[in-house]
């Protein structure tokens, strides 16, 4: 079934969505950014319809320069003044700056204003050549129409917008009527202006009015739906993840989608008994579940918090190796997820920086979040009559799991860990090769080097020797759990290259460099539908193992 909101609900999203002109998607950058969209299209349009015009003129006066009007130079000179505007306002302001609603709607009457006083003006310039007025109205409508199609507002918007293109139109019919001798008598040429001008107006008008209320219920519809996609935010093998919000509660949502076509139908339910199990997790470092199900087209999904920060894979990438202290805040913290997990018989599987998120919760820095549980790629190396399959990512896959995938413990978690551990002091993962079964063979056969041995900056050999243990090739020569793990890197000495000052400055220069990369552009929405009826009750948390 489709939760909808109650009618009085629904009758104030309707009222609150009416107010809004331009409002069409349901984020309000979103809609901004929309909008700057469209403008800038209807630029570029207006932009090439312009020089296809000059052009033209151009041609036809070179080749019958007996009807060239006599300020014609003039009149080119000042449509090269225009074009170069337009080039301006099109390619510097509008594709490369993110401007406001408010600006938009600036921008939008200087286009009417501008355009319809160019033609104005050029069609009193070239009062000798009759045509050129009438050629002057119809290219006005032609704005007023790319107008009403290509930038989303509302009918009155558009009326208004519309009419700033024609008076100086009407005003220089009047001057023409006054000063010139036309094919008809004054007063029927100015009334025939009106008329010319003000058909294209009233059909714009009604036109941009149908397609505002389209996306007007377009937008209305999606609010009614359980959870709105807003913009991709990631992908990997399985598929992909949107942030999104929940149309009712409004609160920031990460919607993870599962594709039967990669991961395979067989593993779908697999998946939804392991997430049934997550959204059972309360540790403060494993990722909040709130949601799952089945789109109607049979798209396996769950909603889970919304988390900004960075993931460790990114971390390294942007920053390089990280120092010891922050390391083993981070390690701790996961181990407290991982036990937690483990506790409850579910075993990770693919744990790897980028399933990690370091994010920041109130005023607490460094929180890290475990994501992905149980939600794996697949590698397929060919053993002759059948193929095995490994679960996990090959760079931070444990040796038992390639050798003997159907009989793993949590001890695959722990190698992970120790793997993600090194990549972060080292900048490094342990082993590459050319392709997946390569690295999975070196996890197999070959000892990895110690992380001193390759860092940038010295590693205390407590740490090293805790990593060093993680990374053994038997399970049972690594800690006997998360927990004994966790009590390993306790009992470290305290290092001090990282502080509470450095993580605060750390968050103040990431919040900056965030928010001077990110993009304001919108994505097309999508709904998706939860089934109440058809999804199965959550079973109880698997007993430890």
């Amino acid at each position: 079934m489709n939760i909808v909101a109650k009618p009085s609900r629904s009758r104030r999203l309707l009222a609150q969505s009416r107010t809004a002109v331009w409002r069409t998607t349901p984020s309000d950058d979103d809609g901004r950014g929309y909008l700057q969209t469209r403008m800038t299209l209807f630029s570029k349009l207006m932009f090439w319809s312009i020089v296809a015009l000059l052009v033209f003129l151009t041609a036809m006066y070179e080749t019958y320069p007996e009807i060239e009007p006599a300020h014609q130079g003039l009149i080119l000179r000042g449509a090269i003044v225009m074009l170069g505007i337009m080039a301006i306002l099109w390619r510097v302001l509008l594709l490369r700056r993110a401007l406001s609603v408010v600006a938009l709607y600036a921008l939008d009457v200087i286009y009417a204003i501008g355009i319809g006083g160019s033609f104005a003006i050029s069609t009193l310039l070239a009062s000798g050549l009759h045509a050129a007025g009438y050629a002057s109205l119809i290219y006005a409508a032609f704005t007023v129409f790319m107008r009403a199609i290509v930038v989303p507002s509302s009918g009155r918007r558009t009326a208004i917008v519309s009419a700033l293109v024609f008076v100086p139109m009407w005003i220089a019919g009047v001057i023409l009527a006054l000063q010139t001798k036309q094919e008809v008598p004054g007063p029927a040429f100015v009334v025939g202006s009106l008329v010319l001008g003000i058909v294209p107006i009233l059909l714009a008008t009604v036109g941009s009015d149908i397609i505002y209320g389209l996306r007007r219920q377009v937008s209305e519809a999606m609010q009614l739906g359980q959870y709105t996609l807003e913009r991709k935010i990631g992908e990997g093998g399985n598929g992909a993840v949107y942030r999104a919000y929940h149309a009712l509660l409004r609160r920031p949502t990460a919607i993870k989608l599962l594709l039967p076509d990669r991961v395979g139908a067989e593993n779908l339910e697999r998946f939804e008994r392991e997430v049934q199990h997550m959204s059972q997790l309360t540790h403060p470092n494993t990722v909040a579940v709130f949601d799952y199900g089945h789109s109607p087209d049979g798209v396996f999904y769950y909603a889970m918090e919304y988390l900004g920060g960075i993931d460790l894979e990114h971390l390294v990438e942007r920053f390089g190796p990280q120092p010891s202290g922050r390391v083993v805040h981070i390690l701790l913290q996961v181990c407290g997820a991982l036990q937690e997990a483990h506790s409850a018989g579910l075993i990770h599987r693919d744990i790897k920086p980028a399933n990690i998120i370091l994010c920041e919760r109130g005023t607490v820095l460094d929180v890290a979040k475990v994501v992905d549980f149980g939600l794996v790629k697949e590698i397929t190396r060919d053993t002759g009559s059948s193929a095995q399959v490994v679960l996990g990512t090959p760079a931070y896959v444990a040796p038992e799991a390639v050798t003997d995938p159907d009989h793993i413990t949590h001890a695959v978690d722990l190698y992970a860990l120790g793997a993600v551990g090194y990549f972060l002091l080292t900048g490094r993962r342990l082993f590459e090769g050319k392709t997946a079964v390569d690295v999975c063979i070196q996890h197999v056969t070959q000892p990895p080097r110690r992380p001193s041995e390759v860092a940038p900056r010295p590693i205390a050999p407590g740490l090293e020797a805790v990593l060093m243990t993680c990374l053994a090739k038997q399970p049972a020569q690594r800690h006997a759990s998360a927990a004994a793990l966790a009590e390993a890197l306790e009992a470290l000495p305290p290092a001090s290259d990282w502080t509470k000052a450095d993580a605060i400055a750390w968050w103040d220069q990431f919040r900056t460099s965030q928010a001077a990369i990110s993009a304001a552009a919108a994505a097309p929405t999508s709904t998706i539908t939860v089934d109440l009826f058809g999804r199965s009750q959550p079973p109880r948390p698997a007993r430890p193992r």
